[in-house]
C-alpha cells in the first residue's frame, strides 16, 4: 500500500505519492488531496510521481478525477518525475494528453505559477 505527502507552494498543492498506487491507497488519497485542496485554498495539483512503483486504473482515476475538479474551477494539474514504466501507462491511459508532465518538479513548478 502507497504513502502520501501534501505540501502547499502558493496556490499550488504538491501531492507526492510513494509506493503502489492503487485501489488499496486511492480512496484515502482521494479524500486527503480533497480536505487538503479545501483546506489551504489551492488551485493547482502537482501530482509529484516520483516515489510510485506501481499505479493502476483507480490511481490514474484519482488524478483525473482531481483534474476535472481543479480545471472546472479554473486551475491546472501537472505530473512530474515520471518512471519509464509509469510514464507509459500514463500514456497509454491517455493522462499525457490531457495533463503536462515534467521531468522534475521545479521545472512543474515554474509553468504552474
Amino acid at each position: 500500500m502507497g504513502s502520501l505527502e501534501i505540501k502547499k507552494q502558493g496556490d499550488i498543492l504538491i501531492v507526492s505519492i510513494y509506493g503502489e498506487f492503487d485501489l488499496s491507497a486511492a480512496d484515502y488519497c482521494r479524500r486527503d488531496i480533497d480536505q487538503k485542496m479545501r483546506e489551504h485554498g489551492a488551485k493547482h495539483i502537482l501530482f509529484d510521481l516520483d516515489g510510485v512503483t506501481f499505479i493502476d486504473s483507480s490511481g490514474l482515476g484519482v488524478i483525473l478525477g482531481r483534474y476535472r475538479k481543479v480545471t472546472e474551477q479554473g486551475g491546472k494539474v501537472a505530473i512530474s518525475n515520471v518512471a519509464p514504466k509509469i510514464l507509459r501507462i500514463l500514456e497509454l491511459a491517455g493522462l499525457s494528453r490531457l495533463i503536462s508532465i515534467y521531468q522534475d518538479t521545479s521545472s512543474a513548478l515554474r509553468q504552474l505559477a
